[in-house]
């Protein structure tokens, strides 16, 4: 079974590759699809990488073991691609497995991290690494593949967004801060005070980051969605949520930058001229399911959503299309999280 898999991989991966009845494609080199980061059970170290391709409407699971030849780790947490390199963040295991993006075979691994979340890139050279247990978020040399130094927040740090010469770093385990960072110098210029535990972020087309504040773990207080202009670091507009028992997640918006989704006891959408949180619901939650974390796809607006079942057992990807209609359910790794797209221009 092992040999199989390593054949499909194989055509998957590499674009002089031999044709395979397994893909119909062999000239895919990874485009046209979407990389899922499988979390695993904690301190189990069996977190994964699936990948759901466009031109098979198939999903291929276990993918860095497949290829490396040994587990991806503790609670892969997230994954992003730069250039030629995709880069995941493992969390508990406290490292970055640096792959090249086409065969993901792993370069590197960058060690030395405290509990790493989300990276950002700041320019070709230098990325930003945000923490959980940490008060500093890392800066990482992305030619030597290794850690260069480290910005003081005096905060854990979560979601991170650049514009331009800044980066705005979320505060979100009990905290109430988007930190202004001078990517430029590495320097903390200034902190924005929004909802508590801001845990995600998104632009729309106008340039406006828009940050989506959960109200705390235990509800205590109102959730809220905060407009910020990059420029000026105010905010333009808060909407807040209905409601206590709200607990939205995973804010992401689509690809004309016009409409926003995230995770509430299902899909919603808001666009980014509403006033008010909509009372309805956009996909439902089936019973038996658990909407983990969403993605949307830049060019066709296709919806993807992880759903984590019980936490415990292998979970699913669901793929609506942009009407919300159900296109399909693949079983994925153990608890699939966050997601990363790798896509040709026609898909």
């Amino acid at each position: 079974m092992k040999n199989l898999v390593n054949i499909v991989i194989i055509s998957l991966m590499i674009v002089s590759c031999q044709k395979t009845p397994e893909f119909p494609n062999p000239n895919y080199s990874l485009g046209g699809g979407v990389f899922v980061v499988d979390e695993g059970n904690f301190r189990a170290g069996n977190g994964s990488l699936s990948f759901y391709s466009y031109d098979s409407s198939k999903i291929y699971n276990d993918l860095f073991n497949s290829v490396n030849g040994r587990p991806l780790g503790d609670v892969p947490n997230s994954m992003a691609i730069k250039g030629d390199k995709a880069y995941i963040i493992v969390n508990n295991s406290g490292k970055i497995e640096v792959m090249d993006q086409s065969t993901l075979k792993s370069t590197t691994t960058i060690t030395g991290l405290i509990s790493p979340r989300n990276i950002s890139f700041v320019n070709d050279n230098k990325a930003y690494v945000s923490s959980l247990y940490s008060d500093s978020v890392t800066i990482i040399n992305l030619s030597s593949n290794s850690i260069s130094g480290y910005i003081n927040l005096r905060r854990t740090s979560e979601a991170i967004a650049i514009a331009g010469n800044k980066a705005f770093i979320a505060n979100w385990s009990e905290g109430k801060e988007i930190m202004v960072v001078n990517a430029l110098i590495d320097k903390v210029l200034d902190s924005i005070e929004v909802g508590i535990e801001p845990e995600s972020m998104t632009f729309d087309k106008n340039g406006m980051l828009w940050v989506l504040c959960n109200g705390g773990w235990a509800r205590q207080n109102y959730a809220e969605l905060v407009e910020i202009d990059p420029n000026t670091d105010y905010i333009e507009k808060t909407i807040v949520f209905p409601t206590k028992e709200a607990s939205p997640t995973c804010l992401k918006i689509d690809g004309l930058g016009q409409t926003m989704y995230y995770l509430d006891n299902g899909v919603r959408q808001l666009d980014i001229n509403a006033m008010e949180i909509p009372s309805s619901i956009f996909i439902i939650q089936e019973s038996g399911e658990y909407f983990y974390k969403i993605a949307i796809n830049p060019y066709n607006n296709d919806i993807f959503v992880t759903d984590a079942v019980d936490f415990v057992q292998q979970g699913y990807l669901l793929l609506y299309n942009s009407t919300g209609t159900l296109v399909s359910k693949l079983r994925a790794g153990i608890i699939p999280g966050s997601m990363c797209f790798k896509l040709s221009i026609n898909t």
